[in-house]
């Protein structure tokens, strides 16, 4: 089993309960613990709750590791002469440069190969953090195989009852949320026949909506998820 103890210990220490993340303290004090810890984990896991801890923890891992390489940054998405650079933002995502064992991964295989085809849970998309605002909230605290499944329903609820991910508007009939579900529509709806199926059991207070419902989403904030040190 993998060992969770460094990696819990930095989200603990670096991560507030909102989500951000302080990366300058973070590169200031331990600038290569996490990169020793990533350099001691491996593709390999046993059954379905290890598999889902072991990659999400990866993705959100890679990239933090990805940001303090780059740090100070705003943003994931870097902009070139006032636009955004749209190739450095893919490469980000799509270029195998992050060691696992004995091959180099991306972040969008990690995403696409081991989470979002084997797991099929569209869950996932409320517990891989990109680094930016628009993202769910980093979680404070390793998944675990132990507490994985309940991990995800608190993150899905968390994601669904946050004002800035979701808002509904009953009176003009129309579901305001975020871009994840423009983007992974066919994973939601996979798991349900609407987005706003999907939603609307766990968004407080709509359970007994009747009316149909339209959707509208969100602007995505690209900012970085940072928190200033004091």
């Amino acid at each position: 089993m993998v060992d969770l103890t460094t990696w819990d210990g930095l989200l603990r220490t670096y991560v507030d309960a909102d989500g951000r993340v302080d990366y300058r303290s973070w590169l200031t004090r331990e600038p290569t613990i996490l990169a020793d810890w990533l350099a001691q984990q491996s593709c390999e896991t046993k059954g379905h709750q290890d598999h889902l801890a072991h990659w999400i923890n990866l993705y959100n891992a890679f990239t933090i590791q990805a940001v303090l390489s780059r740090y100070p940054i705003d943003s994931i998405r870097p902009k070139l002469l006032g636009l955004p650079n749209w190739i450095g933002f893919l490469r980000f995502f799509q270029q195998p440069v992050h060691r696992l064992g004995s091959q180099l991964i991306s972040l969008a295989q990690i995403e696409n190969r081991m989470l979002r085809e084997q797991s099929k849970d569209p869950r996932i998309h409320f517990a891989i953090v990109c680094a930016s605002l628009g993202c769910p909230l980093l979680r404070c605290e390793a998944y675990t195989p132990e507490r994985v499944e309940q991990q995800l329903e608190d993150d899905l609820m968390r994601f669904v009852n946050n004002p800035q991910k979701v808002r509904l508007d009953a009176e003009a009939g129309i579901l305001h949320c975020s871009k994840i579900f423009q983007w992974y529509k066919a994973d939601f709806l996979a798991a349900s026949p609407s987005i706003p199926a999907y939603i609307l059991p766990q968004l407080q207070g709509a359970t007994d909506l009747k009316t149909e419902l339209r959707l509208a989403y969100l602007p995505y904030d690209w900012s970085l998820n940072q928190r200033m040190s004091s």
